[in-house]
């Protein structure tokens, strides 16, 4: 039989099948020879001998067709059809689809027939018939290839759906599952099936044969019985399904777990009786109790029920009691729960069995034997008093009966019933009032408001959603944040807008009352600042508006932007500091041993951190570093959004920029950004908008844009003439002013709010001398609107606001060309005897150009001074009238610096102006009411205004302004921080030129409102942060300047003087106080008041003989030689020398004052930017008076370890200690409120100092007065009480380690001074660590033997040593060994000698119970104790009775042992002797010898009393070892031992602790 041979792109036996068709190779003609279809003559046969060969070659090729994509299996196609069609080309493997696919058109175009044809076969899966199966040939006479294991037909490209498994669908497949891993999982070892084997008890399962049939084997199954059967429920099934479902009803019922319809009676659990079944217990099974398990089992159900029935319920419960108690409580709560549930199963059973039509029941279930009803409800009533939470009803699963849709026979897949998926149709429960103090999850709704978890809101408002608890409103910060990457637009926006409310909310401090934690801090943490800034790459403009409105919310304050706004026309208030977070020094272990030149600077460590290391400790250079600018440019420039966008971008422009000087460049540089800003929001023209309220504000003047023009320029000097003239800020400035703001062709408050920012943002540029030439071109109208200032035109409220801020930004900028114009005369000369080197360029504005401004200002001056008598203008007058004395301060300070300057006119001017203004002015009920409120609106003196904010980020400072709207604000209109200012400014400017008036300025500051507010600043200390910093500067601004004043005001005015401690202690306090920026008032203070001899009234009254007097009080020996009023005498004689002293040592802060200098004094051209330097802490630390004690011990006692001699250190060291000390001694004496920031732990390590910085610095004369008057206040009662060892001192790591050093320079330089000697006892005092006291019984046990200090030089009482009783046990064997080894004699160290015998008799004679470990050292220390041969020292610890510093010994003692003691020397000393069998002497203990006898005997050593009797056979000729024994002065031999009992010996006296150092070998 032959074979057709196929072509290797052509296709063998039954083509390549398609879903729902197949291919054939021709028809019935063509196989027996005729022509097909095609026309074409058929192939050749091939021969039977190639059958074989081509039969396998045919098989390789059909399969490897079979795994050849469509563009293969179409090559073969076409393949087989080129072949036959000798006109169309061969394809090749080279050709693309695209070739393919031209070729295929071009047979279609030829109307050629194809050589195979598709044919729909029936799928016999589904029961399809084909029509002409009668017809089909009984013979297959077509030519097929036949290869065995090869299928007949190919698989389908689409496959057709598999055959669903009911057991294979609870089984769970992943797609990338390893096998192997697969394999090991389900070959477990043979040890986990060992561990899982049970023995059960088989002897009571009966063993029955199967039945006898009288069948050979089972009954066929046949088709026609399976389909008599009934069909069961659930839709078509197999013929093996319903078989199953027939011999098992439970399965035919379905499935439980699925259908919670349908119930079996196991479901029901103990607690449900099935009828039929006999009752029994639910708790023992009866397995392992033999045949009769179930008899028993009964029996000993019907034993426990009898028990329970006779028991009554009291004792019923008591034993539940006891069983709950001793049961796990997990384990209670585990069966309770269980038992909920099969109580609640109950119902749901009953109604699936009726739903399914099987009969049930309806009979209660019977409740446990022994329970009772109140039983229950009263377990149920514990359960939820100890969970403290009301746990909710489990409900039973919805019915079709409760559906609010009844499914309809029509609808698709709704024939099956599932519960688990239409739980959400059900109505939601009320929220559950819950009696839990725990924590519960916050719900916001959409304006961020807390919603309560009890209250109970509709649903229409849209608050509630298929979350965890679908019965609360309201979504939680989860949920937002998965809502905010929805896939729904609406949602995004949803979730973003809800975050800007809750965001809004958090920065006013709305939730610390509501809600635990920070939630800023936990929003940060969570991430929202990467959610936000992928929201703003967001393609929908909605969610993108959203996320910017949610950015702005998080980092602008609109409260604080408010307060810097009314805070810019007071002195100095266009300087901010920058809004930077605290810094945070971290180590870097990769630049530890570097040089200073190959470690990496700040910029090359922030680059190398990630976005999120960045933003944690700074969100905006975190944003910065997320290319924040580049998104927000292309927001503006490409998606023009709308206004209220556009204003949000704009103002977190704003708040980036008021970061840093950095901060601000990058805003700069960012391309394309600022010329978008400057073209569209700040244009030169613009056409009017046709509605207040604009569509877009593309094109028209934004007043936010100019004020970020603003804040950039105050940034620096440069930064502001990039927007002068690279961006064209000259040419809008001109355009905004030269107008009146009625003349802008814009809605009225944006006119004037526009108008306003323009004059700020020329103020800040005249501030660098920069544009001062627009001052000429728009003189005029600057004059106009000047003469206009006393006549607001807005009638209104807000507009009248708004006028006002538009007048004071115009005295500002008047103020700032008027500094700048006294500037012109200096630079001037400079620039002529510059002689070729750089120097400034005098600014084009001249003193004559503002020269004729004077007369005007007065004239208004006097004009606000009459309206205060109006009520009605009261509150705007008193808005402006501060502005108007800073000009008329400023040009005064510059006035009396010009060439032009006449003396004689200018004091007649100033007295003009005392008598016409100032004296009215301070004299008027309206200011003298303002002035009474001074101190409640301090800052200073109100602690709650300088705390810093709950809600405050430290990666993201503010100002926390939000809290001065609940507290008198130093900001709002009735404020009397920047009236009085500037008054006091005007009056220093004044009593500087003009001293003849100073007199008459007296009542301002002898003023009972003014000494009051000075009283309550003295003992204050308000806390530095960026919530109170930009407050705090201004008023130090006024306590200067009122300082200055009353600093004139005391050499003239007696009553006045009498106030001069007061002023003093104000100056002292504010020099601490005194912030970054204000350097020039420091170096003032210093060079002006704070050394003042007149600010030191008690000098001159008799203030050092006074404390000469009351050292009478004092014990002789401790107090310095010389006495405390000469020294104080001295010291006031030097102050000038101390001052000069202090200004040396602070002359590193030179640059920085000189900084502050050009900016208090308006020095302009020098000023370089308006920021301030970063907030770090106060310019002068607290400690300040000690700087030249920390100064030299930083340059030698740390580099040369203290070993240089007074003589070897830097010239003027020892001046400079001295002037220091003495400058200390007269704060401590009549200053002592100026220390009181410094802990006296920190004073103790500063005076430290002095020991370590050199070797023999302490010893010079007047360095050791000055420190032994200065530890005298140290150790004073009320000092010592304060002082506290264990907190650092400031600087150090902790004070033991200070401690160490000072022990170990003790011990190399001390030459057992006195003084260094009480600075080493004094942190060995009870109360402190006794790491200190083991560290000199320890390590420095040497320095016992130079520690004399006596008892009576000792300042400190000697109780605070001995009392309360020693508890640590490595220290008392420290004290007994040092006794008695002899390194702590009464005579080397006297007070160390008292603490250690004190401490060894308490604690060998305590009474009180200890563990065995001290109970076990008590005996041995006692027992060591009682045979030492020392007598003195044996009767000090047994005799110790109280400590006395004045006695000889130190310590009174017993004339003998108190019965007590002696019971207890007998309990430890006479057991051990009688166990022992030996009889040795009694020891009688007397009182100790008299003191020449006591003297010589403590220099007598004990060292071993051996009987001859014990020694005897230890004699040997070898080598001996010689032991004395020192006893009255004289020295015997007691015995002689060989080296080889040299080790034993020598072991022994170690045990005993005895000194060995008095053994000698022979």
């Amino acid at each position: 039989m032959g074979s057709r041979c196929f072509a290797s792109g052509s296709t063998g036996g039954k083509a390549a099948k398609g879903e729902g068709g197949s291919l054939s190779d021709g028809s019935q003609s063509d196989r027996q020879g005729a022509p097909n279809r095609g026309g074409f003559p058929t192939r050749r046969e091939t021969p039977d001998s190639l059958h074989v060969s081509n039969e396998l070659a045919s098989k390789q090729a059909c399969q490897s067709r079979l795994r050849q994509p469509l563009r293969f299996c179409l090559l073969g196609l076409l393949n087989c059809i080129y072949s036959d069609l000798g006109m169309l080309r061969r394809p090749k493997p080279t050709d693309s689809e695209s070739d393919l696919l031209r070729e295929q058109e071009r047979f279609l175009a030829s109307g050629g027939q194809s050589a195979v044809n598709v044919v729909r076969r029936p799928d016999k899966r589904r029961g399809e018939k084909t029509g002409d199966d009668s017809e089909e040939p009984q013979e297959n006479q077509r030519d097929v290839v036949t290869i065995a294991g090869l299928p007949d037909e190919l698989p389908s490209l689409t496959p057709a759906p598999p055959k669903k498994s009911r057991f294979k669908k609870e089984r769970v497949r992943f797609e990338n599952e390893d096998p192997e891993e697969l394999l090991d999982r389900h070959d477990t070892h043979i040890s986990a099936v060992l561990s899982r084997i049970v023995e059960r008890d088989t002897s009571a399962i009966p063993v029955s044969f199967p039945a006898f049939t009288s069948t050979a084997f089972p009954k066929v199954l046949h088709r026609s019985t399976a389909e008599k059967q009934a069909a069961v429920p659930g839709g078509k099934k197999s013929i093996f399904a319903r078989q199953i479902a027939a011999r098992n009803p439970k399965l035919g019922r379905g499935d439980s777990k699925n259908d919670p319809k349908v119930s079996s009676p196991q479901a029901f659990g103990s607690s449900y009786v099935v009828p039929g079944f006999v009752d029994g217990s639910t708790l023992v099974s009866g397995q392992g109790l033999g045949p009769d398990s179930a008899v028993e089992t009964l029996r000993i159900h019907q034993e426990n029920q009898a028990r329970l029935q006779g028991m009554p319920q009291s004792e019923i419960l008591e034993e539940q009691q006891k069983l709950l108690a001793q049961l796990d409580p997990r384990l209670v709560d585990f069966v309770r729960s269980r038992k909920a549930q099969k109580t609640l199963s109950v119902p749901s059973t009953l109604e699936g069995e009726t739903c399914s039509g099987q009969p049930v029941t309806e009979t209660k279930a019977p409740e446990p034997h022994g329970t009772d009803p109140k039983l229950d409800s009263q377990e149920v009533t514990m359960d939820a008093d100890e969970e403290d939470e009301a746990e909710s009803v489990i409900q039973p699963p919805i019915t079709e009966m409760e559906l609010p849709v009844k499914p309809q026979k029509e609808w698709l897949r709704m024939d099956k019933l599932e519960p688990e998926k239409l739980e959400w149709t059900r109505d939601l429960p009320a929220p559950r009032q819950r009696s839990t103090k725990k924590s519960m999850q916050a719900r916001f709704d959409f304006s961020g408001a807390v919603i309560p978890p009890t209250e109970d809101l509709p649903t229409h408002l849209g608050l509630h959603h298929h979350g965890e608890e679908p019965e609360l409103a309201g979504y939680s910060l989860q949920e937002l944040f998965l809502l905010s990457r929805s896939q729904l637009t609406q949602q995004r926006s949803l979730a973003l807008n809800t975050l800007a409310h809750i965001l809004s909310k958090a920065h006013v401090g709305e939730y610390s009352s509501s809600l635990k934690g920070n939630v800023l801090t936990s929003l940060l943490d969570a991430g929202l600042l990467f959610l936000l800034r992928f929201a703003l790459d967001d393609t929908v403009e909605g969610v993108m508006s959203a996320a910017v409105h949610a950015l702005r919310a998080l980092l602008v304050s609109p409260d604080d932007e408010e307060c810097l706004d009314n805070m810019f026309p007071w002195l100095l208030g266009m300087a901010a500091f920058p809004l930077l977070p605290s810094a945070q020094d971290e180590e870097d272990e990769d630049d530890e041993g570097l040089d200073e030149s190959m470690k990496e600077t700040a910029k090359e460590k922030e680059g190398r951190k990630s976005d999120h290391d960045v933003a944690r400790l700074d969100v905006v250079k975190g944003l910065l570093k997320m290319q924040l600018l580049q998104r927000l440019r292309y927001i503006l420039e490409v998606v023009r959004p709308a206004p209220h966008v556009v204003v949000d971008v704009l103002e977190i422009l704003i708040r980036i920029a008021r970061h840093s000087t950095s901060a601000a460049t990058q805003i700069l540089d960012c391309p394309r950004l600022m010329e978008t800003v400057m073209s569209e929001f700040v244009p030169c023209s613009w056409t009017p908008p046709t509605s207040p309220a604009p569509l877009s504000l593309y094109g028209l003047p934004v007043s936010t844009a100019v004020k970020l023009l603003r804040v950039l320029a105050s940034a620096g000097r440069h930064a502001c003439a990039r927007i002068l003239n690279s961006l064209g800020g000259r040419e809008r400035l001109s355009r905004l002013l030269a107008a009146e703001p009625s003349e802008l062709l814009l809605e009225t408050g944006e006119a004037v709010r526009c108008s306003t920012e323009a004059l700020r943002l020329w103020a800040v540029a005249a501030s660098y001398g920069q544009a001062c030439d627009l001052y000429t071109d728009l003189y005029s109208v600057l004059v106009k609107a000047l003469q206009a200032a006393h006549k607001p035109s807005a009638p209104s409220g807000p507009l009248l606001m708004l006028e006002l801020h538009r007048v004071k930004a115009l005295l500002v900028l008047l103020t700032q060309v008027t500094h700048t114009a006294g500037c012109h005369q200096e630079l001037q000369s400079g620039l002529l005897n510059s002689q070729g080197t750089e120097s400034l360029p005098p600014p084009p504005v001249t003193w004559s150009h503002v020269t004729g401004l004077q007369a005007t200002l007065i004239g208004l001056l006097k004009g606000c001074v009459r309206a205060l008598d109006d009520p009605g203008q009261r509150t705007s007058t008193l808005a402006l009238l501060p502005s108007y004395l800073f000009y008329m301060g400023t040009f005064y300070s510059q006035l009396s610096m010009q060439s032009s300057f006449r003396p004689v006119q200018c004091l007649l001017e100033l007295e003009s102006l005392s008598s016409d203004v100032l004296f009215p002015l301070i004299s008027h009920q309206a200011i003298r009411s303002t002035v009474e409120s001074l101190r409640s609106y301090s800052v200073i003196c109100n602690p709650v205004l300088s705390a810093p904010a709950l809600e405050v980020l430290p990666s993201l400072p503010g100002l926390g302004c939000f809290r001065l709207k609940t507290n008198p604000s130093l900001v709002g209109p009735g404020s009397p921080l920047p009236l009085y200012t500037a008054l006091f400014y005007l009056l220093d400017i004044l009593t500087t030129i003009h001293r003849g008036l100073t007199k008459k300025f007296s009542s301002v500051v002898l003023s009972g409102s003014v000494l009051a507010y000075l009283q309550s600043c003295v003992g204050a200390m308000p806390s530095v942060s960026q919530a109170s910093a930009w407050l705090l500067r201004h008023e130090h601004l006024l306590l200067y300047l009122l300082l200055r004043l009353a600093h004139r005001l005391v050499p003239v005015d007696s009553n006045v003087a009498k106030h001069a401690s007061l002023f003093h202690q104000v100056a002292l306090a504010l020099l601490s106080w005194l912030l970054p920026g204000s350097e020039y008032l420091a170096h003032q203070l210093l060079s002006t008041i704070i050394f003042n001899h007149e600010l030191l009234p008690e000098g001159g009254s008799g203030g050092p003989e006074a404390a000469t007097l009351a050292e009478l009080k004092l014990q002789e020996k401790s107090t310095p030689p010389s006495g405390l009023g000469p020294l104080l005498r001295d010291s006031l004689a030097h102050l000038p020398s101390i001052r000069g002293c202090y200004l040396t040592l602070l002359a590193h802060l030179e640059p920085a004052v000189l900084s502050s200098r050009d900016r208090h004094l308006g020095r302009n051209p020098w000023l370089s930017s308006q920021f301030l330097p970063e907030l770090s802490g106060p310019s002068l630390p607290s400690d300040w008076p000690f700087l030249p004690l920390i100064s030299l011990y930083d340059r030698t006692g740390v580099s040369e370890g203290g070993g240089l001699q007074a003589h070897s250190l830097p010239s003027g060291s020892l001046q400079s200690v001295t002037h220091c000390l003495q400058w200390l001694l007269l704060l401590e004496s009549w200053r002592e409120e100026a220390l009181k920031p410094v802990p006296p732990v920190a004073k103790l390590a500063r005076l430290a100092c002095v020991f370590l910085c050199s070797s023999d610095l302490f010893l010079e004369r007047p360095v050791q007065e000055l420190t032994w008057a200065l530890f005298r206040g140290l150790t004073r009662p009320v000092s010592l009480q304060a002082l506290n060892l264990g907190t650092p001192p400031p600087g150090l790591a902790s004070f033991h380690d200070l401690y160490s050093a000072l022990l170990a320079q003790y011990e190399a330089v001390s030459f057992g001074d006195t003084l260094f000697g009480c600075f080493v006892l004094l942190p060995l005092q009870r109360r402190y660590s006794a790491a200190m006291r083991l560290a000199v019984f320890g390590e420095h046990v040497g320095i016992l033997r130079s520690l004399g200090v006596s008892l009576e030089q000792l300042a400190i009482p000697l109780e605070n040593f001995t009392s309360p009783a020693e508890d640590s046990l490595p220290l008392l064997r420290l004290y007994f060994r040092a006794l008695v080894t002899g390194a702590l004699r009464r005579s080397w160290c006297p007070v160390l000698y008292v603490v250690a015998v004190a401490h060894l008799s308490a604690f060998m004679f305590s009474q009180d119970e200890a563990s065995q470990e001290v109970e076990a050292t008590r005996r041995s220390l006692l027992r060591k104790t009682y045979y030492l041969t020392d007598e003195v020292l044996r009767s000090h610890l047994l005799l110790y009775c109280l400590p006395e510093q004045h006695s000889q010994l130190g310590f009174s003692t017993y004339e003998q042992l108190p019965p007590i003691r002696a019971h207890r020397l007998h309990s430890v000393v006479g057991t051990k002797e009688g166990s022992d069998g030996d009889s040795q002497e009694e020891k009688t203990i007397s009182p100790p010898v008299s003191n020449a006898n006591a003297s010589h005997t403590a220099q007598l050593t004990s060292v071993l009393h051996l009987s001859c009797r014990q020694a005897d056979g230890l004699l040997s000729s070898e080598g001996h070892l010689k032991l004395l024994w020192a006893k009255t002065g004289r020295s015997r031999v007691v015995s002689v031992v060989p080296h080889t009992c040299h080790q034993l010996i020598m072991q022994s006296l170690v045990e005993i602790n005895v000194a060995t150092n008095h053994i000698e070998v022979m």
